[in-house]
């Protein structure tokens, strides 16, 4: 498999696990305070939503770019 196809089949399945789930979260560590043996730390819970038109985007041209990947110009160099 060369690297278009490797490339066009990540766009297709990150496009249809886009429009499957619509967002991800995850934590991110914002402040860590130590005050002699305690540790404090604040953890904030990211949400990011992921638009369905980039979903169909990744889909659409991860097609193209495996649909087109295969061909060769037959002109001479």
């Amino acid at each position: 498999m060369n690297g278009s196809r490797l490339i066009a089949v990540i766009l297709i399945a990150a496009g249809i696990l886009g429009l499957m789930y619509g967002s991800f979260s995850y934590t991110k560590e914002t402040h860590t305070t130590t005050i002699g043996p305690v540790e404090l730390s604040v953890k904030d819970k990211e949400k990011v939503n992921i638009p369905v038109w980039a979903g169909v985007a990744g889909i659409l041209f991860g097609g193209v770019l495996l649909l087109s990947g295969g061909r060769r110009s037959s002109l001479p160099a």
